[in-house]
């Protein structure tokens, strides 16, 4: 008696090798971050060389929830637009940054080019960072900043950092007597610049105080009260903690 060999089932949700005869694409159910989307694996494969299209390859390990559902540790908020991209080429109107990280992360190369030419991440990507990139030592100065602020934190409600800020090489002349002065009463500063760029003073604090809010800090600030040439050069960032 022979045997007729039984043919193996693919993955759930994955396609099974070409046999030469045309497929549906199978529909699959998806748990991202909580929330669950039903689409189809052409949608989900539409984009090759994409992070997205290669997590559902049928060499990629699929990680699936309790209810068999495929299951991407991201947020689920900012997957629907993706889908709706892959399915008709649809923008998103709304959430544009965090649909914009979510692209960048799933590799849709397309979505993120458009994204980019939008005003909200043009003139974050290209504007405001590339601005911020010609300050030296931006970041290690806001992390400095932070530091600082919470070292004076116990048992206050607010703390201050003061920040010197010279758009110019020719200012740091005007600012070096007063920063000898702080100095020697031990007094904390933060000095920003010089920068080759056309933003004025106003606009890096600006960047400054938007920076530290993104980390959750409440902050403002104001000019040092300080009477002298150098005056228009320091400012008081105030961190208020309750």
């Amino acid at each position: 008696m022979s045997l007729t060999p039984v043919p193996r089932s693919p993955r759930p949700g994955l396609a099974a090798p070409h046999t030469g005869t045309p497929t549906v694409s199978p529909v699959v159910e998806l748990n991202v971050g909580g929330e669950f989307f039903t689409t189809t694996m052409g949608t989900l494969r539409k984009l090759p060389g994409s992070k997205l299209a290669e997590m559902f390859s049928s060499s990629a390990k699929a990680c699936m929830d309790s209810e068999g559902r495929f299951f991407i540790d991201r947020p689920g908020t900012y997957f629907g637009p993706i889908l709706d991209f892959l399915r008709s080429g649809q923008l998103p109107t709304q959430h544009i940054p965090e649909v914009y990280r979510e692209a960048q992360f799933y590799e849709i190369k397309p979505l993120v080019k458009l994204l980019e030419d939008t005003p909200k991440i043009f003139g974050e990507q290209v504007a405001r960072k590339q601005f911020l990139l010609r300050v030296p030592g931006y970041s290690e100065n806001l992390e400095l900043m932070v530091r600082l602020a919470r070292a004076e934190a116990m048992a206050a409600r607010s703390s201050s950092v003061l920040v010197c800020a010279v758009r110019k090489e020719e200012d740091t002349v005007h600012c070096a007597d007063t920063l000898r002065t702080l100095e020697a009463n031990k007094t904390s500063v933060v000095k920003f610049g010089p920068w080759k760029a056309a933003p004025e003073i106003r606009d890096l604090l600006d960047c400054v105080k938007m920076d530290i809010e993104a980390q959750g800090y409440q902050v403002s600030y104001e000019c040092y009260s300080y009477r002298g040439k150098a005056a228009s050069y320091f400012y008081t960032f105030l961190f208020t903690w309750w």
